[in-house]
C-alpha cells in the first residue's frame, strides 16, 4: 500500500489548547484520526509526524524523497507551523529531494499579522490550502491522491 506522509511543525501539538478561536478545538490526535480515515478511504496510509525540531523535519522530508523516489509514498502533507515563515531549509529540502508537498494552513495567515504573509514554502510546494481549518488537511490529501494519478 502506498503512503501519505503527513507532518506537522512546530507547536502543533498544543493544537486544541493554543488559541482555540484561530485554530479551534481539533487536537492534533483528532487530525491524525481524521488523517488516516480519509488516507484509507483512498487506499493508503496515513503515516503522521510532529516535532518542533527544524532538524527533524528535514530529515523526515529527505527520507520522504526516497520514498516518493521507491514509489512507496505520494507525497507530503505539511503544516510546517512558523517554520513556513522562517525556515531557508526546510524550503531548500523538499526542493533537494524534489518531493511533491501540499503545504496545510489551518487559519487564513493572509488575515492575519504581515509576518505570516510570506511562505518560504510556497515556492516549492505543489500546492497551497489556506483557511478551512483542519478539513484543510483533508484537501491536501486528496490533492496530492490527485496529482499523483495524472
Amino acid at each position: 500500500m502506498s503512503s501519505v506522509l503527513i507532518l506537522n511543525g512546530p507547536n502543533l501539538n498544543l493544537l486544541g489548547t493554543r488559541k482555540p478561536e484561530v485554530y479551534g478545538s481539533t487536537t492534533l490526535a483528532d487530525v491524525e484520526e481524521l488523517c488516516r480515515q480519509e488516507a484509507g478511504k483512498l487506499g493508503l496510509d496515513a503515516v503522521f509526524r510532529q516535532s518542533n525540531h527544524e532538524g527533524q523535519l528535514i530529515d523526515w522530508i529527505h527520507e520522504a524523497g526516497a520514498e516518493v523516489k521507491a514509489g512507496r509514498c505520494i507525497g507530503v502533507v505539511f503544516n510546517a507551523g512558523a517554520y513556513t515563515h522562517t525556515s531557508v531549509a526546510l524550503h531548500d529540502a523538499i526542493e533537494a529531494v524534489e518531493l511533491p508537498v501540499v503545504e496545510v494552513h489551518i487559519s487564513n495567515v493572509h488575515r492575519r499579522e504581515e509576518f505570516r504573509h510570506h511562505s518560504y514554502l510556497s515556492p516549492v510546494a505543489r500546492g497551497i490550502v489556506v483557511g478551512f481549518g483542519v478539513y484543510g488537511y483533508v484537501l491536501a490529501i486528496h490533492g496530492l491522491y490527485q496529482a499523483a494519478r495524472s
